[in-house]
């Protein structure tokens, strides 16, 4: 029978512990939420004794979100003090199930260097600490700090002493991200042996960082030895190099459910959203390529990809974009695409191409645009389809997709009245419009939107850079909502505002290319 993998969410405390990510109150509060929506497990909600803030942001997450239908364990972390457990107490002592997470040294390391003491001495402060805790709250959860690096037989007596005293659940960390995956599962699988004829009852578990990049890997690796519960991040932010990354462990378990026997309550399409939330309260960017949430997880623009997923979507993709919550996958036309990809968007755009002569011109023109300008989006090949004379006559139904596309525009930037103009084009219509926002890419946006006249709610908005140089590219990208449903769209230029622009008009063409298909003409 297969096992459930127990999710502990520590984002909130080992994830906030990066320079610059510190959360407010209400931030916090709307990070419990949507990890309450994804349906983790536990969540540690902060470091209740580092200071007011900390205390009283951990005191409402257990108020709020540790209360009502099928609330999540609520915790927050202590060192083993006294002082440090009160206040833990205090602060989660409100949640329907509260646990006191209490952390202490186990590697000769932290023994004789961090605390200048005895291993003995170490050992009793950790039962002594566990004693306390027991008589505030049943749900006790002891850390062995530093374990991978620790020495064995002194772990397991430290872990057979706090057992003893009343811990429920015993912690393995690779504090430092020292361990490799082979190492750190045979040392879960023989501390697992050990504790199952100590006390069955209690629940083994791991937190891992990765420092090495291997972070994911012994989490996974502790999973197939025996470990019952995982602690990590979302995009696995947290201390240095951070922690194992909450959105690739539950996608591994589920889709290689077969290896490990297991799974997790996590609600996957709630994934995307949560990396989302995270990202944008934390200021932190998450790589494109990160693995799952990254905005390329799902992009192909290689050619023999692009060929095989447009055959079959399980020849390059071993996961359905929709079941992590990411809206669709997306096809990027670069010099690397190849005919099939290119034809796919002919026939988007309501195209029908029998000559093939034809079509290889047009395959020739695309490459020459394709070299100049790196990617290349719906408007490009609709004009090449103009140029190359394969549009008239030849669209689908209702007078097919014409698109919009940007002529020239102007910003003022100024911290007063900051306005934008454009001249946009839509097959033979040209349109001009001015308007202000809040900055310049907001007032060009509202002068867009003047233009094509749909209800648009942005939803993200991001740049970053991808070269260096006088000639530094800069792409944007943006996820827009019209009528319920989400579009994301991008854009790369040497100018940022311009690339902000052009993403823009090509989520709003992906929106009349939607209405096309449905049968409403724009």
């Amino acid at each position: 029978m297969a096992r459930q993998i127990k999710i502990f969410d520590t984002t909130l405390r080992d994830g906030e512990q990066v320079p610059g990510a510190k959360l407010g109150l209400k931030e916090k509060l709307e990070v419990a939420r949507q990890l309450k929506a994804l349906k983790v497990d536990y969540i540690e909600a902060g470091f209740s004794a580092s200071s007011l803030g900390d205390f009283k942001a951990v005191e409402a997450i257990a108020k709020e979100v540790g209360r009502g239908d099928n609330p999540p364990v609520i915790t927050s972390l202590a060192r083993a003090v006294k002082s440090d457990i009160d206040a833990v107490y205090n602060s989660i002592k409100h949640a329907e199930r509260p646990l006191i997470h209490i952390v202490l040294g186990a590697s000769n390391v932290h023994v004789e260097k961090k605390f200048n003491k005895s291993k003995e001495e170490i050992l009793e402060m950790g039962v002594e600490a566990v004693k306390y805790a027991k008589t505030l709250l049943p749900d006790v959860q002891y850390s062995t700090e530093d374990a991978s690096r620790a020495d064995f037989e002194y772990l397991w007596r430290t872990i057979e002493a706090v057992v003893k005293a009343g811990a429920t659940i015993i912690n393995i960390p690779d504090t430092v991200g020292y361990a490799i995956p082979e190492e750190f599962g045979n040392l879960i699988s023989r501390i697992n042996y050990r504790l199952r004829n100590l006390n069955p009852d209690v629940i083994l578990s791991v937190h891992c960082h990765n420092d090495l990049g291997l972070a994911t890997s012994n989490t996974l690796a502790a999973v197939k030895n025996g470990a019952d519960k995982v602690e990590c991040t979302i995009n696995g932010i947290g201390e240095r190099a951070g922690n194992a990354a909450l959105e690739e462990i539950v996608m591994a378990i589920k889709s290689r459910a077969d290896y490990f026997d297991a799974y997790t309550n996590i609600v996957t399409r709630e994934l995307k959203k949560t990396s989302r939330l995270v990202s944008n309260l934390m200021g932190l960017d998450v790589q494109v390529n990160k693995a799952i949430v990254g905005d390329n997880a799902f992009a192909h623009s290689s050619g023999i990809h692009q060929d095989g997923l447009l055959k079959s979507r399980d020849v390059y993709e071993i996961i359905r974009p929709q079941d992590v919550g990411v809206e669709e996958m997306e096809l990027v036309l670069t010099a690397r695409s190849g005919k099939h990809a290119l034809r796919n968007v002919v026939q988007e755009l309501g195209c029908t191409i029998t000559d093939e002569e034809a079509f290889a011109r047009l395959h020739e023109r695309f490459l020459e645009l394709a070299d100049r300008q790196k990617e290349v989006y719906h408007h490009h090949v609709y004009q090449l389809l103009k140029e190359c004379g394969l549009v008239n006559g030849s669209l689908k139904g209702n007078g097919g997709f014409t698109p919009y596309e940007i002529v020239s525009f102007q910003v003022i930037s100024n911290d007063i009245f900051p306005t934008a103009s454009v001249k946009i084009k839509k097959g033979e219509e040209t349109y001009v419009q001015s308007a202000n926002g809040d900055g310049p890419v907001d007032a060009i946006y509202s002068a867009i939107k003047n233009v094509v006249g749909l209800d648009i709610k942005l939803l993200e908005y991001k740049v970053n850079s991808i070269s260096q140089g006088k000639e530094a590219l800069g792409r944007a990208s943006i996820r827009i909502e019209h009528e319920g449903k989400i579009y994301s769209a991008r854009a790369i230029d040497t100018d940022i505002i311009k690339a902000s622009a052009v993403a823009y008009i090509n989520g709003i063409n992906k929106i009349l290319l939607d209405n096309v298909a449905g049968g409403n003409d724009q």
